[in-house]
Parts: structure tokens; C-alpha cells; sequence
């Protein structure tokens, strides 16, 4: 699956504490996201201030990116969502630690 995303600066939506950015994956639109936890937890962002989670978006986007183009693989959702829990699991690049991967 083809999976694209604009280079656009992402929107800091504050109701769900979130940066959200978008992606088009085999021509259809994805909205993606990243929380504010995932943000500081592994990506260093100082706090859930947004000026703070841009800075740690934008130092580290290709990894979300490429974390977010994943679970889209992975769901074949028009909406992901990727929290702490995720990168805890595959670590920061969203990749599964060999010993896991089966």
C-alpha cells in the first residue's frame, strides 16, 4: 500500500491532548495521530504544552510517520491513533524488537 504524508505542520488538538497529521494511504485520506503521552514518554517532549509537542513532532517525524504508516498497514483504518502503549511495545520506530517479531 502506497502511504503518503504532506509536509504539513501537524494540528494540536486540545480536547484529546493530541497532534493530528495526515496521511493518504491507496488514495484514501487518514487522519493520524499522537498523543501528548506518547509525545513525552518517548520523543522528549518537555510537557503537553503545544509548543512543546511540535518541537518533539518535528525533531522526530519521521519516526512517527513511519510508525503511523505501520498501524495503517497494520488496520487498514481511515483514523489511527498511536499512544505510549504502542511505543512501549515496538519501541520508538514503531518497529517490532526481533525477539517478538513472529
Amino acid at each position: 500500500m502506497n502511504i503518503t504524508f504532506p509536509d504539513r505542520p501537524p494540528y494540536y488538538d486540545a480536547n484529546r491532548l493530541a497532534l493530528t497529521f495526515p496521511a493518504t494511504a491507496g488514495g484514501m485520506n487518514v487522519e493520524c495521530a499522537i498523543t501528548a503521552e506518547a509525545l513525552e514518554d518517548h520523543f522528549g517532549a518537555a510537557s503537553p504544552r503545544e509548543a512543546d509537542l511540535r518541537a518533539a513532532f518535528v525533531a522526530h517525524r519521521a519516526a512517527i510517520e513511519s510508525a503511523a504508516a505501520r498501524m495503517i498497514e497494520a488496520t487498514g483504518s481511515d483514523a489511527v491513533t498511536l499512544h505510549s502503549g504502542y511505543f512501549r511495545m515496538y519501541g520508538d520506530s514503531g518497529e517490532a524488537p526481533k525477539d517478538r517479531a513472529r
